[in-house]
C-alpha cells in the first residue's frame, strides 16, 4: 500500500502535525506501506527524522513573497495559495498514484483535496478546529468536545468515515507497551514533568522553572523536557543545572518520563493524549487557540486541570495551583483514573485497519 501526507512543520505551525503523522508512519511502515511526506515548511531535523524511518521525502519550493488564500483563519501557514500548492503536489504524484492521501493541514480544504483526487483513491484527513469544508473518505479528529458528533455537520461528504475521540489518539508503541505496566496515580507529588512541545515559542517552559524554584516547603523532583529547537534551550539548560532539575533535549524516552511523573505540567496539543494514555494528572496551558476549547472540555471532565490560555499565565497564578495541588491528593488521584480512562493506547492500530480493510476493497 502507497500512503503519502501532506503536513509542514514550522515556528508557526508547530511540530505537532507532523509528529502525529509520523507516528502513524511508522505503524504503517511496520504493516509494509510505502510512506512519501511531502512538505513545504520543514527543519532538517525532521528531513533526517524521515530518512531514518525509512520514509521517501519531497519538499516543495518555498517562495518568497507568494499570494495566500485570504479565507481561512491559518491561510497564511502554507506560505503560497491552496491551488499552487495542490498542483505541485499533484505533479509530485503523478507517476505513482497513491493508495491513501493524508493531510493535515489547517491551511488546507476542499478545494485543494478536489484538485488531488486524479492521483490518489482515497482521502483522509486530520482536522482539529471543523473551521472549513473538506472532500475526503476519512475524518480523523481525536480530540475530546462536548460537541463531537455535530461539529463536523455539513463539512464533508455523507459517504466520509466520521473517526471522532481520543479512542483515536495517534500514539507510538511505547505508549501501549507501558500503559499495560502503568496504574493511575495515588495522588502524591514525588516527581514533576515540564514539557510544552517542541518549540514553545513562548517560553512557557522557562516560566514554569520559574513558578517550581519558587515553592518552598515542598519536596519534589522535576524532569524537563525541551526541543532542540527550543528558542531558549541554552537558557533552560542552566536554570536546569541551578536548580538541580533534570533537562532532556529531544528525549527519545517521553513515554517513561510520563509514567514515572506524579504531575504533568505543560501545553494542550497531542501531548495531552500521551499524558491521558498514561495516567499522569496534568495542569494544561493553552498555547494555542485551537487548544481552549478540548482543555475546557477536559476540565470540566476532571480529567486535567486547566490553567487557562497563555495570556491569562501568570507565574504566581500557577505556583499557587501547584501548591493547591500538592495538599488536596485527592483531586489529583481523581484526575489521573478520570484521563487513564479517556485513552487506551490504541488508536493507531484502531486506524491502521480501517485503511487496510478499505485498500483491499480497492484491489
Amino acid at each position: 500500500m502507497k500512503i503519502v501526507f501532506r503536513v509542514d512543520a514550522s515556528n508557526k505551525i508547530g511540530t505537532g502535525h507532523f509528529m502525529r503523522c509520523l507516528t502513524l508512519a511508522e505503524g504503517l511502515y511496520k504493516h509494509g506501506a510505502s510512506i512519501k511526506f511531502i512538505s513545504r515548511h520543514i527543519t532538517v531535523h525532521f528531513i533526517d527524522m524521515l530518512k531514518i524511518k525509512g520514509c521517501h521525502f519531497l519538499q516543495l519550493p518555498n517562495i518568497e513573497g507568494a499570494k495566500v488564500d485570504s479565507d481561512l483563519l491559518h491561510a497564511d501557514w502554507l506560505g503560497v495559495g491552496q491551488l499552487e500548492d495542490a498542483l505541485a503536489t499533484k505533479n509530485a504524484l503523478l507517476t505513482e498514484k497513491c493508495d491513501w492521501l493524508i493531510v493535515d493541514h489547517y491551511a488546507l480544504d476542499s478545494r485543494w483535496e478536489k484538485t488531488l483526487r486524479p492521483v490518489t483513491k482515497k482521502i483522509m484527513a486530520i482536522d482539529d478546529i471543523a473551521d472549513r469544508e473538506h472532500d475526503c473518505d476519512l475524518l480523523l479528529d481525536q480530540n475530546y468536545y462536548h460537541d463531537m458528533q455535530s461539529r463536523y455537520n455539513g463539512k464533508v461528504p455523507d459517504y466520509c468515515k466520521l473517526m471522532f475521540g481520543p479512542k483515536y489518539a495517534l500514539l507510538r508503541d511505547e505508549f501501549l507497551e507501558i500503559r499495560s505496566k502503568t496504574k493511575p496515580r495515588n495522588g502524591r507529588v514525588k516527581q514533576v514533568l515540564v514539557f510544552f512541545g517542541g518549540i514553545d515559542q513562548g517560553n512557557f517552559t522557562g516560566k514554569v522553572i520559574q513558578a517550581l524554584s519558587s515553592i518552598t516547603g515542598v519536596a519534589f523532583d522535576v524532569d524537563v523536557v525541551i526541543g532542540i529547537q527550543h528558542p531558549a534551550k541554552n537558557e533552560i539548560e542552566s536554570d536546569c543545572k541551578r536548580y538541580g532539575y533534570t533537562c532532556h533535549v529531544q528525549t527519545i524516552e517521553m513515554a517513561k518520563l510520563i509514567a514515572n511523573a506524579d504531575l504533568g505540567i505543560g501545553a494542550g496539543g497531542s501531548a495531552t493524549w500521551e499524558r491521558c494514555a498514561l495516567g499522569l494528572p496534568a495542569i494544561v496551558l493553552s498555547v494555542a487557540e485551537n487548544q481552549h476549547e478540548i482543555a475546557k472540555s477536559l476540565s470540566e471532565v476532571s480529567a486535567i486541570l486547566f490553567l487557562g490560555r497563555s495570556t491569562e499565565f501568570t507565574v504566581e497564578k500557577l505556583k499557587n495551583l501547584i501548591m493547591d495541588v500538592c495538599e488536596t491528593p485527592e483531586k489529583l488521584k481523581t484526575m489521573s483514573e478520570v484521563s487513564f480512562g479517556l485513552v487506551d493506547g490504541k488508536g493507531v492500530e484502531r486506524l491502521i485497519r480501517h485503511l487496510y480493510e478499505n485498500y483491499s476493497s480497492l484491489h
